[in-house]
């Protein structure tokens, strides 16, 4: 059994605002260090890696070494919505149930969702070592993929010594946007090696849908392989891999 605390209800529905933003049900974990999950989207191209630490809670109970529970993530998006004014919310768990309880000035409110029974989670992270990583402004990085959505459907990311890149065709249009390595809108850059791979541009949408405003999102990229992309939300990280398309010649 397990049980924790924060002290304000919103900043926890803004954390896992970016697990639910890809996937629908997964395995949480609560170990005595904090909260993690790792798990695939539905459709098995994309990974979120979450953790968030007890630092952010005002009290917290734990079980050693663990406890694990599949959770429907979208339900308790819904719950979380609720969330009224400067709410205070009590996670645990009571039987096979996961309880959120939203305590507030003279009232109380309780919510009950079912403990799922699922499979294990996902083993570990890829293994990828990438040529070049971009850190942006997470509200930069929006408006280039809400460009991006006017032409098509895919778009394709390129690191260079010269700067980053973004590259969009579709049926009626093309787009290119180009920011310099020494420019306002790049916040740090390492390549490696020039680095270019294509991507869905609805999975990235929601991949950074859940970063805070003008916050820094770094862009792991490596050549036709497995996008990275990192954040912080609410005092916890946000891992998420992005498969690659790859174009047949």
């Amino acid at each position: 059994m397990f049980k924790f605390t924060v002290e304000d209800a919103k900043r926890y529905k803004n954390a896992t605002d970016a697990i639910v933003n890809l996937i629908d049900e997964g395995i949480l974990e609560v170990r005595e260090e904090g909260l993690f999950l790792r798990a695939m989207d539905p459709s098995q191209i994309a990974m979120v890696s979450f953790a968030m630490p007890k630092t952010m809670f005002s009290s917290y109970e734990a079980p050693s070494p663990s406890a694990k529970v599949g959770l429907n993530f979208d339900a308790i998006a819904k719950i979380l919505s609720r969330t009224r004014g400067s709410e205070k919310l009590q996670v645990s768990q009571e039987g096979n149930k996961f309880q959120l309880k939203f305590v507030g000035t003279g009232r109380t409110r309780s919510f009950k969702v079912p403990i799922l029974d699922m499979p294990a989670g996902v083993a570990k992270e890829p293994a990828i070592v990438h040529d070049a990583v971009v850190k942006v402004s997470s509200s930069h990085f929006r408006e280039s993929l809400r460009d991006a959505t006017l032409v098509g459907s895919h778009i394709s990311l390129e690191a260079t010594e010269a700067g980053f890149a973004i590259e969009v065709h579709g049926d009626s249009s093309d787009l290119t946007e180009e920011s310099e390595k020494e420019g306002e809108e790049i916040i740090e850059m390492k390549v490696n090696k020039p680095s270019r791979a294509t991507f869905p541009l609805q999975y990235l949408e929601d991949i950074v849908k859940a970063c805070p405003d003008n916050a820094p999102l770094s862009i792991h990229l490596k050549s036709n392989a497995p996008l990275k992309v990192e954040y912080e939300v609410e005092s916890a990280k946000v891992v998420y891999y992005l498969a690659p398309r790859i174009d047949s010649d």
